[in-house]
């Protein structure tokens, strides 16, 4: 983005406030986020074992480091209202986690919680060239994820026509496109790259649709998926981040310089931990996210371990606002696997696999025991023009992928090719590893 472009703020004063001008906002959120979780059970003891009996105990920012952690498992273990921090009368809303791996989290939202959640998602939209004469297809899960009901309230606060066609079912999303002439969808990266394919297999045309923006999370990507969906859908992608217990979406979002995630430091407090020692690290180096949340008084968390790898970036962004930018997401700290003593993240291999133009928009990682031995398998779909029958290409491209992530990850995996459509698609966060090793009881 040249810096003579017209940025679009939803909230300029906000969004450009000056750095001392916003930390003093944020001081004077934090101690009335303080107040609010004095009054559940889990913050009076964990807080008060520091001193910390009211608000007006933080003096500064610095006294942020006084606060413990709180872990996703502080919220399971408070299931169900352990976490709320006014009468259940007041409450008008909650979200929640699957729970499939455990108790759920769950969060609670007042009136005004859900009116400030809606503004910063709307200015995530804004921000990014949207405005009341957009058409938005909001194709992720509604219900109890919040991907779903945030981003459609900010879509409507922004002014656009919002169509809730949800996730899944590609035909039908292709007719709403058409149909009602969507210019801006939201969805994962997986789903987005699922459309692309089935457009194609469905015959249905680019020129049919209107589609100029997409806005995409809920899972890790590359930036090599990011330009890929670009090249092949013809739009701009732009990469959002937020998590359940910070609200949902609406966390941090790129400006038009797609350059970074501006995290909405009115609303959050973000630190960069290293994940083994809890230490800050300095700006641009990679390590933990932690968060404070600002803007919502029914369930207030107070530095969550996010496990989600980050960092900050050191230097302001062309576009004026003054609120920190976070790179990409490279992973969570859960999600590194440890084949044969080698550290490993899933968008190491998925940068390796983006940015080879014949494979195609599908791949799936297994880990699995040969022996003593980690075995990693590589399977990835080929492109359309890539002819299943012809061994000799389809064996050379093999071979140069498995070099190319050999140097890339210092792991020598097997590589298998697929027809494309042929490996499981998921139309919510994709399962992009499979990890078949037996576990010690």
């Amino acid at each position: 983005m040249a810096k003579s472009m017209v940025c679009q703020y939803w909230n300029e004063k906000m969004e450009t406030l000056p750095r001392p001008e916003l930390e003093a906002y944020q001081l004077e959120q934090l101690k009335t986020m303080v107040a609010y979780a004095l009054r559940t059970p889990f913050y009076r003891e964990r807080l008060g074992r520091e001193g910390i009996r009211s608000g007006e105990d933080i003096k500064s920012l610095a006294d942020l480091k006084r606060i413990p952690f709180t872990t996703k498992q502080d919220l399971r273990d408070g299931f169900p209202y352990g976490f709320l921090s006014i009468s259940r009368d007041e409450v008008i809303r909650l979200h929640a986690s699957s729970g499939t791996t455990g108790t759920p989290t769950t969060i609670y939202f007042n009136r005004e919680d859900i009116g400030r959640w809606t503004s910063f998602v709307a200015r995530c939209i804004y921000g990014t060239g949207c405005n009341h004469t957009d058409v938005f297809q909001n194709m992720i899960t509604y219900g109890l994820f919040t991907g779903g009901l945030g981003f459609h309230a900010g879509g409507e606060a922004v002014g656009m026509l919002v169509i809730p066609s949800g996730a899944g079912n590609t035909t039908r999303q292709f007719k709403l496109m058409q149909d009602f002439g969507t210019t801006v969808v939201h969805a994962t990266p997986s789903f987005l790259l699922h459309v692309e394919s089935k457009m194609r297999e469905e015959g249905v045309g680019r020129d049919s649709i209107k589609l100029k923006r997409a806005f995409a999370g809920a899972e890790p990507y590359s930036e090599d998926t990011r330009r890929r969906i670009e090249s092949l859908l013809g739009i701009d992608v732009y990469n959002s981040y937020g998590l359940s217990e910070m609200n949902g979406p609406g966390v941090a979002f790129e400006c038009q310089a797609k350059n970074g995630l501006h995290l909405w430091e009115d609303g959050y407090i973000g630190e960069i931990v290293n994940p083994d020692t809890l230490e800050p690290v300095p700006d641009g180096e990679t390590g933990e996210l932690v968060l404070t949340i600002l803007c919502r008084e029914a369930t207030p968390i107070l530095r969550y371990r996010t496990r989600d790898l980050s960092a900050f970036y050191p230097e302001p962004c062309i576009c004026g606002r003054t609120h920190r930018r976070l790179h990409r997401i490279k992973g969570r700290t859960d999600d590194m696997l440890i084949i044969n003593g080698v550290n490993l993240f899933p968008s190491q291999i998925e940068e390796v696999i983006m940015s080879i133009k014949e494979v195609g928009n599908n791949y799936l990682i297994v880990v699995e025991k040969d022996g003593v031995l980690d075995r990693l398998t590589v399977k990835t779909e080929v492109g359309p023009e890539i002819f299943m029958d012809d061994a000799r290409p389809l064996n050379a491209l093999r071979e140069r992928i498995r070099k190319i992530l050999q140097a890339s990850i210092t792991i020598n995996p097997r590589v298998e090719l697929h027809e494309p459509g042929t490996l499981p698609i998921s139309e919510g966060k994709a399962k992009r590893v499979l990890d078949n090793r037996p576990r010690d009881i």
